[in-house]
């Protein structure tokens, strides 16, 4: 694993410019991806009576989780600790100065590259409860659930933890980010129950145009999210960022095809939400496989993450406002059991390029994804239960109540308007 070796080795002890250049280029765009990229994509789905509170919450997010992981979330991440949690050894960079290396680039670089994949991990989970959360719930929830779910399995994945000595292949964040994303938007719409006249009242997106607009920055800033994920200026990188594309592509064509067929017209809605199921789906295998394989994994995506849409939605009636799980949680568990498959050198166009070490069949490896699939499924819906029940104790209930909700949370939160026309 790219990220973990990187970090883990630290043996190089004179700086690589080019790197160093490339990670630091990576760092700013997978920050875009959030700021304004999510928060755009975000708003635009929701009404306009609520695109404020999106927006805040994209940015109190965002420097929330920034601050909590230079003070401790690092250290429980890439500390050394034991197979299951980081010590305290880096908390407040302790140790870490302008000249320390992690590798070939330096690791004040390193923690910035990866507070940018603990910025916008919590800021997906947001769509599963969109609309209806009070402001101070989504801030204490989205702290405790950085240093309680995502360092941990950071830790496991990426920090040399259990399913690292195991093997697992999760090259940029199918586990790390897009399966504990998922499964905790997932609970969280469980916990807090639909929107206020769902599934009966049509609850439209405002503004497509932000939507797309949004899209747009995040499938862009997702190179650096995969390419930057190589820590190295190489063809590592440039595999990753092409496999990307190809995934992106793929998705959006299928889920356009799918509606199509089904309906009669492809919406744009359904093509940007294509892509960003082909863009997760890819992420974890981003690095292991070549284009053949990203071109089935797209078009994977964009079938699988549609048909789970429409049957969290419309058969089990479960109000994951802006579909979280059905795109980023299935998706990252797709990816994650296909980059086991597509990283065999055996497959002719659609072949990879080998699994991890001590791993020599396929089967080896995809017991080892199904593994780590599992694991941080449990493990994030558990704790994330736990910690929403917590957090409604604290904050005398997770939701606004029916009035506020009706007036909207731009007016009930932040006493300001979207639009002033």
């Amino acid at each position: 694993m790219a990220l973990f070796s990187g970090h883990a080795l630290a043996s190089t002890e004179q700086l690589n410019g080019a790197n160093t250049s490339w990670i630091l280029t990576s760092t700013a765009l997978v920050l875009l991806m959030t700021l304004p990229g999510l928060a755009l994509f975000y708003g635009g789905l929701v009404r306009k009576k609520n695109v404020l509170s999106i927006l805040m919450q994209c940015f109190a997010i965002g420097s929330i989780s920034s601050i909590l992981w230079l003070i401790v979330g690092y250290s429980i991440a890439f500390g050394e600790g034991n197979a299951f949690i980081g010590d305290f050894s880096k908390v407040m960079m302790h140790g870490i100065g302008k000249d320390v290396l992690s590798g070939d680039i330096p690791e004040s670089l390193f923690m910035l590259f990866q507070m940018t994949f603990a910025v916008i991990t919590p800021a997906l989970i947001i769509g599963g409860f969109a609309e209806r959360m009070k402001f101070s719930a989504v801030l204490l929830f989205s702290g405790l659930w950085l240093l309680a779910v995502y360092a941990p399995i950071t830790h496991w994945v990426w920090g040399g933890g259990w399913l690292a000595q195991m093997g697992v292949y999760d090259f940029a964040g199918g586990i790390v980010v897009h399966i504990t994303a998922g499964t905790a938007a997932l609970v969280a719409a469980l916990v807090l129950g639909p929107r206020r006249g769902f599934p009966k009242t049509p609850m439209l997106p405002h503004n497509l145009t932000m939507t797309v607009t949004g899209a747009g920055m995040l499938w862009v800033g997702w190179f650096g999210f995969n390419g930057g994920s190589a820590l190295a200026a190489n063809g590592d990188a440039s595999m990753a960022m092409l496999v990307t594309h190809i995934s992106a592509a793929a998705g959006t064509l299928t889920w356009a095809a799918i509606e199509w067929k089904k309906f009669g017209k492809a919406s744009v809605l359904g093509a940007v939400t294509g892509m960003v199921a082909g863009l997760g789906t890819i992420t974890p295998a981003s690095g292991f496989v070549g284009p053949g394989g990203a071109l089935i994994i797209g078009v994977s995506a964009g079938f699988v993450c549609f048909y789970s849409t429409v049957y969290i939605k419309q058969k089990l009636r479960i109000d994951d406002s802006l579909d979280v799980f059905p795109v980023h949680g299935v998706g990252g568990i797709l990816g994650t059991f296909l980059a086991g498959v597509f990283s065999a050198t055996s497959l002719g166009v659609f072949s990879g390029f080998g699994f991890a070490d001590g791993i020599s069949t396929m089967m080896g490896q995809v017991s080892v994804q199904l593994i780590g699939i599992v694991s941080s499924l449990v493990y994030t819906a558990i704790v994330t239960y736990l910690l929403l029940k917590l957090v409604g104790l604290i904050t005398d209930g997770l939701r606004v109540d029916e009035e506020q909700e009706v007036n909207g949370l731009d007016q009930v939160e932040h006493e300001e308007s979207g639009y002033n026309l």
